[in-house]
């Protein structure tokens, strides 16, 4: 399925009735704490299966996943994705790569927050996205508020860096 700039992927609280393959674009993922504040704690990228909580047993959902370009995503029923998982046995092998694999990629995140200066930073996760989103500027999908969620620094700081000061 194609979703588009802003379409929801799924809800934080969904039952988790489906798992989904990012084949291409970029997602954010939000969550919104009991106390109001939302929160930017994760970006999907191509590869992925997710959530990743739950590929090895269902859990609802987490957070909100919203694209942030034009993103194409295989829809897995989990129902299904859980009976290969027990009846292949391969699979399970195949889960602990998906795993381990985002492992690292928490890993290099972790070293780019704290990596230098916050120019460094932002010059970093720009590097990245942009492996992903072909030339779209980075400020076109995310807001300054959620770039200094990424980079560890406030928005003001965000704004300072993008004028070049």
């Amino acid at each position: 399925m194609i979703l588009h700039k802003g379409e929801i992927l799924f809800h934080q609280g969904d039952d988790g009735a489906y798992l989904y393959k990012i084949k291409s674009g970029l997602f954010k993922v939000t969550r919104l704490h009991e106390n109001g504040n939302m929160v930017l704690f994760n970006i999907l990228y191509p590869g992925e299966t997710v959530p990743h909580h739950s590929l090895i047993s269902p859990k609802e959902t987490h957070g909100t996943a919203i694209a942030l370009i034009r993103s194409e995503v295989e829809a897995i029923p989990a129902d299904e994705w859980y009976r290969e998982l027990e009846e292949d046995p391969k699979r399970p092998l195949e889960v602990a790569s998906l795993l381990q694999e985002k492992v690292r990629f928490m890993q290099q995140r972790l070293d780019h927050l704290t990596v230098g200066t916050p120019a460094e930073r932002l010059e970093l996760l720009k590097e990245w996205l942009s492996s992903y989103a072909h030339g779209v500027p980075l400020t076109d999908y995310l807001t300054q508020e959620e770039i200094g969620q990424l980079i560890g620094v406030r928005r003001e700081t965000v704004n300072r860096l993008l004028r070049g000061h």
